[in-house]
């Protein structure tokens, strides 16, 4: 079955990340993939939340939010807290974030992380991940540069990608028309020395077997290849 931009089934939507993008921010990006668009900052902040102070380690952590016309239809800005999903993906992208961070380098100190989607076309939480792993490698070179941490404390690369089964094919990076019509929908985040550190799956309609698990990770992992050279780029990596 065609898919709606003419993609082949292993192909990744454009993708680009533009870092600096914000001012301010120790570290920023803006991530496109296809028509999704996120900005990703990070903020150091010389504090700790309680339980670890006085411990000598740091603390990564991130929130997330959509603008109301991020989407076809206009969406209620969370001003009387937060909505389960907001709360899971932003959860979702701190513990990503801190599986390949030795906190304990970081000193007392945190490093906030903000994803706000400007326009979402499928896999937003994914994009975050990405473009918040360039947004927090900018924000660790700045700490570096002002030398108040005495080494980089990131351990791995970090990367994240949408697989999925629609109408029998399985397809790389899914847009918000296969998201929705979807069998089988995962998001998938890896290290780029190929290990996992978090996978989201979930069958739809009918489960699915280990095969088709199996061949949706080769899928992700050659999208994530493909994203883990983006962010390289961004941060003038070798």
């Amino acid at each position: 079955m065609p898919r709606p931009d003419g993609r082949a089934n292993n192909e990744m939507r454009f993708a680009r990340i533009t870092p600096h993008y914000m001012k301010f921010a120790e570290g920023s990006c803006l991530i496109e993939m296809g028509e999704t668009k996120v900005v990703c900052t990070a903020s150091v902040e010389e504090k700790v939340p309680p339980f670890l102070k006085n411990s000598g380690k740091g603390w990564v952590t991130a929130e997330y939010s959509m603008l109301p016309r991020s989407c076809r239809e206009r969406t209620q800005r969370e001003t009387k807290g937060l909505g389960g999903r907001t709360m899971e993906i932003q959860r979702l992208v701190g513990r990503s974030l801190r599986g390949v961070v030795e906190t304990s380098m970081l000193g007392e100190r945190t490093i906030m992380m903000d994803c706000d989607v400007l326009q979402a076309d499928g896999g937003t939480r994914t994009a975050s991940v990405t473009g918040a792993y360039v947004a927090l490698s900018l924000a660790v070179q700045w700490l570096l540069k002002e030398k108040l941490i005495k080494r980089n404390p990131i351990l791995d690369m970090l990367a994240a990608i949408s697989v999925g089964a629609v109408s029998g094919d399985e397809l790389l990076d899914l847009c918000y028309e296969e998201d929705k019509n979807a069998a089988v929908d995962m998001n998938v985040i890896m290290t780029d020395k190929g290990r996992f550190v978090e996978l989201q799956g979930t069958a739809e309609g009918a489960p699915f077997d280990r095969g088709r698990l199996n061949r949706l990770l080769d899928l992700a992992q050659s999208g994530i290849q493909q994203l883990l050279k983006l962010q390289k780029e961004a941060l003038q990596l070798k």
